[in-house]
């Protein structure tokens, strides 16, 4: 009798648990996430882009800073930034899960602090060190505090995505809409610094606008939070004790292994810098572009619209290229033909419309290769896994963070050393504008970005050998060896 009341009450604590569970989760995605998901993200590169446009503008012509002085700024956040780029997963899965879930709770608490602080990136108090020291800690502290919600955000894709083909959907989806928010800002980022600079003057332009961005970031992140109720267990101190032990599992050399045992990570890791420094770059010097070699700084919108647009286009189109001639195909290709339009764009760097053409090229190529690397970086884990025994999802995955952070930190010093080479002085008039100065903006806008791209299509074509069906063999290998 002992025994059956033991086995009874057994019976019905796991039937509560179960309970518990089933009522914390939801099957499938609902309507809203396969539609929205990534308006979040959308918010988020709104946001960013005043950074990626106008940050070094801000620097040299409002703010009045010696290119030393810019190169320090840029520079000394860049590193910084690049160096905890890392980190935020390893904190996010170790310390205890707030309110509402690990990861899903990230996505409230912290967004609505970053307009404040991103809002004194783009601010100049007093001169000298202070104003420095303002501007850096701002832009340090910013990122710090938005880049919680963003891994957060990310991570909600293998949470709610239950099976590959909900996780391919929210990837899709969330690329789509950070893409679009690039048609978005050439309507709304020019514009609305603009209505600033009338409003409360031109040196504060750029912080108002990074302000109001910020806070259609915070919204929209909130709206990912509200799509996701539902989708994340709430664990339990039962629960936290055991993904400790798993984790365990998994030591910190294992994650070595996985990243100095695994070549074509390696060599994706070092190719990817290249896809971010081309976007992170060629958006920093466009203006520089347009101010004194186009001499027509009306156009950078128009140019902002039309590369952008063709950006999505090449977004959408990238899974249909991969799936005729291979993902990792599909990159090397398109890195090789963006470092084609871009030497040829240097070459006609004097004709504006040809530029504005070619660079809009280019943005289509950029469009496909950010749709098709995170696949890629899936093929590594995979040969992890197969090579190591190990299974190194979440740390191969968070450091896609790292090529992201420190193409950011290029695009200061590549943008700052081209204009130096060039004599640049913010005071001249944009009429004098010298050749030197002019081929030297160009290139940074397009002959470092290919040579880049040249060696990040090397890279992979002699470094990155997973093929589609090496990728297939080593899964079955793996879903065999898990089978014994």
């Amino acid at each position: 009798m002992r025994i059956l009341s033991h086995r009874k009450g057994e019976i019905q604590m796991s039937s509560k648990s179960n309970s518990g569970t089933e009522k914390s989760e939801k099957k499938g995605l609902s309507k809203a996430l396969k539609l929205f998901y990534g308006v979040g993200d959308c918010g988020f590169t709104l946001m960013t882009n005043v950074e990626s446009y106008y940050f070094n503008f801000f620097l040299t012509n409002l703010a009045q800073f010696g290119l030393a002085t810019v190169s320090f700024i840029t520079t000394t956040a860049s590193v910084i930034d690049a160096c905890l780029s890392w980190i935020y997963g390893a904190i996010l899965n170790s310390i205890k899960p707030k309110k509402w879930g690990r990861y899903r709770s990230w996505l409230i608490l912290l967004p609505w602090m970053v307009p404040f602080l991103y809002a004194f990136q783009f601010l100049k108090i007093g001169d000298g060190p202070l104003s420095i020291a303002i501007i850096i800690i701002a832009a340090v502290v910013s990122h710090i505090v938005w880049n919680f919600p963003y891994v957060a955000n990310v991570s909600m894709i293998a949470v709610a995505g239950k099976t590959p083909d909900d996780r391919a959907h929210l990837a899709s989806t969330r690329a789509a809409w950070a893409n679009f928010s690039k048609v978005i800002f050439s309507y709304v980022g020019p514009p609305l610094a603009a209505l600033f600079a009338g409003m409360i003057g031109e040196k504060s332009q750029y912080g108002a606008t990074a302000f109001v961005l910020g806070c259609i970031m915070a919204v929209l992140y909130f709206t990912h939070f509200k799509m996701f109720d539902g989708y994340e267990e709430m664990e339990t101190a039962a629960d936290s004790s055991a993904a400790k032990k798993d984790t365990s599992k998994t030591g910190g050399m294992d994650l070595v292994k996985a990243l100095l045992q695994n070549p074509p990570l390696l060599s994706l890791l070092l190719a990817d810098l290249a896809k971010w420094m081309f976007n992170f770059v060629c958006s920093g010097v466009a203006i520089y572009y347009f101010t004194y070699v186009a001499q027509n700084a009306g156009l950078l919108a128009r140019y902002i619209l039309i590369s952008n647009i063709l950006c999505v286009i090449g977004s959408y189109l990238a899974k249909n290229m991969a799936k005729k001639i291979s993902t990792r195909t599909t990159t090397i290709v398109t890195f090789f033909a963006m470092a084609v339009i871009l030497i040829a764009a240097n070459f006609t760097y004097a004709n504006v419309t040809i530029v504005i053409i070619l660079m809009s090229a280019a943005q289509f190529g950029y469009g496909i290769a950010y749709a098709c690397t995170p696949a890629l970086y899936a093929d590594t884990i995979i040969y992890s896994e197969w090579k190591t025994g190990k299974n190194a999802t979440g740390w191969i995955s968070g450091l896609q963070n790292v090529p992201l952070k420190v193409g950011v930190m290029t695009r200061g010093i590549i943008i700052s050393a081209c204009l130096a080479f060039a004599a640049f002085d913010p005071s001249i008039d944009a009429a004098m504008a010298s050749v030197e100065l002019k081929k030297g903006i160009c290139m940074a806008f397009m002959v470092i970005p290919a040579l880049a791209l040249i060696v990040a299509a090397v890279l992979l074509l002699f470094g990155f050998r997973l093929t589609k069906e090496k990728v297939e063999q080593y899964s079955a290998e793996i879903a065999a060896r898990s089978g014994n």
